[in-house]
């Protein structure tokens, strides 16, 4: 494998949108295999400092956050990831600074990609209606109800929209995520 292959996201600036009670092994994993492929990955949050992982029914490991939303703009980024977990994704759903951050993505037609509750954030933008996507069992019936086209696989990919269903599902969710980034832009990435 030449270096061109290992850095397929040579120099790519990811956001990394959390809070609080991430799954631990959907922050951490896909950050690091982004990482390896050279991408520079910032934490954003709703607070500064470090954010705590949720991991096997108790807390886990921290992450030092790098921006906070208020100081985050999406222009400086070529893509979005949103890990899961049940707390993460029910905290950012409800701050209007990081629906706005999420939203401006599909707007600027940049890959977005969320992992088991992560689409509940995808879900309050409003940008998930009309989508192919999946997500954990117990909020497809919230996709559903959002205009989401909903499909029961372990990764599912529309026009730069990667989602996943749960932690089981990170090797192919990884490997979609790498390659819709390394794209870049999706003209067909729509809200």
């Amino acid at each position: 494998m030449n270096s061109q292959e290992r850095e397929k996201l040579n120099g790519r600036k990811i956001a990394i949108l959390a809070m609080d009670g991430f799954e631990q092994s959907e922050l951490f994993e896909p950050l690091e295999a982004m990482k390896a492929q050279g991408a520079i990955c910032h934490i954003i949050s709703l607070k500064s400092g470090e954010i705590k992982a949720w991991h096997e029914g108790n807390w886990g490991k921290t992450i030092s956050v790098d921006r906070t939303l208020d100081e985050a703009d999406a222009n400086d980024y070529n893509a979005l990831f949103i890990p899961g977990g049940v707390i993460n994704p029910d905290k950012l759903r409800n701050e209007e600074s990081a629906l706005r951050f999420t939203k401006a993505f599909f707007g600027q037609k940049k890959p977005v990609a969320s992992i088991c509750h992560g689409p509940q954030v995808l879900i309050s933008a409003k940008v998930v209606e009309g989508r192919k996507m999946t997500s954990y069992p117990s909020i497809r019936i919230d996709l559903e109800n959002a205009g989401a086209n909903f499909k029961d696989q372990e990764v599912v990919v529309d026009d730069g929209l990667v989602t996943s269903r749960s932690p089981e599902d990170l090797p192919a969710f990884i490997d979609k995520l790498i390659e819709e980034v390394a794209e870049g832009k999706h003209e067909e990435q729509h809200a």
